[in-house]
């Protein structure tokens, strides 16, 4: 198992893993998040072909409509 931190907390996924493969697991929309990747900020584009590795660390911010 993979484990990593996301958000402050640790979580377990199998291995190997995409960031968009831990968005699926995680039930969230891609379209709908800003990740930062172990400090780095990346681009939508990229989640699909990112690898995740033990120890990284992830922060998912969720965009959220109101009005």
């Amino acid at each position: 198992m993979l484990k990593i931190t996301i958000n402050g907390k640790p979580h377990s996924f199998p291995e190997p893993a995409t960031l968009s493969g831990i968005l699926s697991h995680l039930g969230i929309d891609p379209a709908r998040v800003a990740i930062e990747h172990n400090g780095t900020i990346l681009l939508q584009k990229a989640f699909p072909a990112t690898p995740v590795a033990a120890g990284d660390q992830l922060e998912i911010v969720q965009f959220v409509g109101g009005g």
